[in-house]
């Protein structure tokens, strides 16, 4: 190369030095679009994110919402044929068990020859097609569950027990039966809750028609026709340390002695054990008894009330109603206690009875029995009456004996063998007469004082709601139906 090209080169070389300087400086424009790039791309990647979590936020609670809506979910129906007909259909009721889920339906045909037992379910129903029944020759024990709803079953079992509840709650019988069973047709205990709707019958049986135990409850709620607890051997309803409601359309009827100790009492209570006798959806019926109407001791409680229809106590044996041994008996407006061999009503071993209202006791007492009245106060028990009519009754209207006192006002006295009659050491307080005056004919008994009554301030319980019973039933209605 001469020297003559030396300028060339040397502004050669200036060209390059500058390209290079121009390369360095595109390299550099390139990265920093580059960095630009992956940073908007992060910033959008986030954008992304925020606005789907704001979507999710929204969306996830209405999808729940939808998903826990009883409308959205489709129950899970199994179809048990006993009878084999149908080949498609599970042969059993405990075939069907194992694949039932909560909220389930079995639905039944046929006569089943089976125990079932039903331990640690949730929201099962159980049942004959609506309108239709199922009969199931076996036990049904319903162990350890809740919300558990039978339906159209007729339970008959020649060894035992027919209905077993234990440690369960909300268990509902709607529109069935245990009728011949070998033991009791229903048995309660264990803290369990037990409502019979719409009808029922718990007939025949050995021991006993309803037995409840161990702080638990049955319930009776009949507004499609009568419960029937009748013909047993052994009480109609048996309870201790247990309540037993009904609000009406329930009869107790010509229940016997049973093997042991079984009383033929309707209703036996004992321990504590509390009643509710209410009439709303029609009387309540205890008549023909062998022992007796009611029997109450051991600081039991019963109430009669009236929700607009009357609970009539008749014909059971020697006497209608029984409360011992610090028991109490209440009788509110429209109870009608009448045709028993000894008296309407016996109060004795320091119980107490409370009669308000319209109530009847008529016809009771025989002449065989010199202890025989309208009402029997005795052994340090007290009687108190607001109102009502004592009648016809073979003896006095009230026979008050052992330091034992009658409290009553308003009362129609008639055509009984006289009004009231005590022994030197019970006592009345009346408006009929005061102390030291001529009391009128037929009063036999001391009044101690002139001051008057005791004030009562009591009120019959209320008439429920029953409506969630009847909704409960009229969703099976919708449901359980053949397609």
């Amino acid at each position: 190369m001469s020297l003559a090209d030396s300028p060339k080169l040397s502004q050669d070389g200036a060209t390059f030095q500058q390209q290079c300087r121009n390369r360095k400086r595109h390299a550099e424009l390139s990265s920093d679009r580059g960095k630009s790039c992956v940073e908007n791309g992060e910033d959008a990647m986030n954008a992304y994110r925020n606005l789907l979590c704001q979507a999710l936020r929204v969306l996830v609670p209405g999808i729940l919402v939808l998903l826990c809506s009883p409308g959205a979910l489709r129950a899970q129906f199994l179809n048990v044929d006993c009878s084999g007909a149908n080949l498609y259909a599970y042969p059993s009721i405990n075939a069907a068990l194992p694949s039932a889920g909560p909220g389930a339906f079995i639905l039944v045909t046929g006569t089943c020859n089976e125990n079932i037992f039903l331990n640690g379910q949730n929201a099962l129903n159980l049942g004959a097609y609506y309108g239709q029944s199922a009969q199931i020759n076996g036990n049904v024990t319903i162990n350890n569950s809740q919300n558990v709803y039978l339906y159209g079953l007729n339970v008959t079992n020649s060894f035992g027990d027919g209905i077993d509840v234990h440690s369960s709650r909300t268990v509902v019988l709607d529109t069935c039966s245990s009728v011949g069973n070998g033991g009791v047709g229903l048995v309660a205990n264990g803290m369990s809750d037990v409502t019979i709707q719409a009808m029922g019958t718990f007939d025949y049986n050995v021991r006993g028609g309803i037995s409840a135990s161990e702080s638990s409850q049955v319930l009776v709620v009949a507004w499609a026709g009568l419960v029937d607890i009748s013909n047993n051997a052994g009480p109609g309803v048996w309870a201790s340390q247990a309540n037993f409601w009904t609000y009406g359309h329930t009869t107790i009827a010509n229940n016997t002695f049973g093997p042991g100790s079984f009383s033929g009492y309707g209703i036996d209570l004992r321990g504590g054990a509390k009643a509710q006798v209410g009439g709303i959806f029609a009387p309540n019926v205890i008549i023909g008894n062998q022992s007796g109407g009611a029997w109450l001791q051991e600081n039991a409680e019963i109430s009669f009330w009236d929700g607009g229809q009357p609970d009539i106590i008749q014909n059971n044996g020697p006497v209608g109603v029984l409360a011992g041994f610090g028991s109490q008996v209440t009788f509110f407006s429209s109870s009608q206690i009448s045709g028993h061999s000894s008296a309407g009503v016996d109060l004795y071993a320091n119980s107490q009875g409370y009669f308000s209202g319209a109530n009847t006791v008529q016809g009771n007492g025989s002449s065989a029995d010199p202890r025989s009245a309208g009402i029997r106060v005795d052994g340090n028990s007290e009687a108190f009456l607001r109102g009502g009519q004592v009648s016809g009754n073979i003896g006095p209207g009230m026979l008050v004996l052992v330091n034992s006192s009658a409290d009553f006002s308003g009362v129609s006295f008639s055509a009984n063998g006289g009004v009231i009659s005590c022994d030197s050491s019970s006592t009345m307080i009346s408006d009929l007469a005061g102390p030291n005056t001529t009391p009128p004919a037929g009063v036999s008994c001391r009044t101690p004082h002139g001051l008057g009554g005791r004030q009562i301030t009591k009120t019959q319980p209320s008439v429920p709601d029953w409506s969630a019973h009847k909704a409960q039933h009229d969703r099976y209605a919708k449901l359980a139906v053949k397609h």
